[in-house]
């Protein structure tokens, strides 16, 4: 399994960094997860949006979301148009991206809604969904092939449920928007790279990718927070970055 990470910034994309979205392949079969704003052009650098099997959005914010138009007009507009593309999300969650160009690209996706906890097989992959504390409706998912699995929390980074997601994960992909103090408006739906790291240590993970950081928030302070509470690998979610899972 390989990840390859397209963003790993939250609220509005910045010249360093887009905001969420993460490509997840094994087998020949390429998982999109949280297509943000700006991943788009990061995902066309390494293939053509036709390469895309099946997306999976978090929740409804257009920080992991607002590219699925750009890459249905790339699948819509061009000179040989693919299959519909399956799409999963919770019900709901799509209504504003999908709405925005009426009917032109009812075609080009098939909208698969599905309930926080529910089980989804995808291409190779099995999903486990699970509710995660956040300012609307959010599922962290669990997404594994054999006996390899990561866990990404979407912007649930917060939640201790997170702990039970990931529980014995290679690889858990958590929401760290702070380094290490929430402000009090965000406390309980968004996380720190701090409570990342005491996550990542009670789920026993093998390492922890933080992604979600505020723009202007300098990475190496939150892998030093995460690392005052991980003692397992530490490191943050920039465009580029591949992990390699056997």
């Amino acid at each position: 399994m390989r990840i390859t990470v397209l963003g790993g910034g939250g609220a509005w994309p910045t010249p360093e960094r887009g905001c969420s979205g993460y490509l997840i392949e094994e087998a020949g079969f390429r998982l999109l997860i949280d297509p943000g704003y700006a991943t788009v052009p990061r995902l066309l650098e390494i293939m053509p949006a036709h390469g895309i099997d099946a997306v999976f959005v978090s929740h409804g914010h257009p920080d992991h979301c607002a590219d699925l138009n750009p890459l249905l007009r790339a699948r819509h507009l061009s000179n040989d148009p693919p299959p519909a593309l399956p799409v999963f999300a919770l019900a709901g969650a799509l209504d504003a991206v999908l709405a925005l160009d009426g009917q032109m690209l009812v075609r080009d996706y098939v909208l698969h809604n599905f309930a926080a906890g529910d089980l989804l097989t995808v291409g190779p992959f099995h999903l486990l969904t699970r509710s995660l504390r956040h300012f609307l409706p959010n599922v962290g998912v669990r997404l594994g092939i054999g006996d390899v699995a990561i866990a990404y929390t979407g912007d649930g980074g917060a939640d201790p449920d997170v702990v039970t997601l990931a529980a014995g994960v290679q690889v858990l992909l958590a929401e760290a928007t702070f380094p290490e103090h929430v402000p009090e408006d965000s406390r309980g739906l968004l996380g720190s790279a701090r409570q990342a790291g005491e996550h990542a240590s009670a789920a026993r993970a093998g390492q922890l990718v933080l992604t979600h950081l505020w723009p202007g928030t300098d990475p190496d302070a939150a892998a030093r927070a995460a690392r005052q509470t991980f003692d397992g690998p530490v490191s943050v979610a920039v465009p580029g970055l591949q992990i390699e899972l056997p």
